[in-house]
């Protein structure tokens, strides 16, 4: 993990962000203390349509009970 000024990732910042896309951690200190970390992103898999189970019944569009709509407002 290394550990840049401000003023060093602004002037670095393409080559940080690349650096960090491969998996490594970069501190950005302003002042000497640690302010900010650039890590890289979890990859975002697609969704898939049609996975959940079930179905949707006429249940589903009646009105809330009072004691549900009570737990919802707390």
């Amino acid at each position: 993990m290394q550990i840049v000024n401000v003023h060093e990732a602004k002037t670095h910042f393409s080559k940080l962000l690349s650096r960090a896309h491969v998996g490594e951690e970069i501190i950005i200190a302003k002042a000497g203390e640690p302010y900010a970390k650039l890590v890289p992103l979890v990859p975002l898999q697609k969704r898939k349509a049609g996975i959940a189970k079930g179905a949707v019944t006429d249940a589903f569009f009646e009105p809330l009970s009072d004691h549900e709509l009570d737990a919802w407002e707390k």
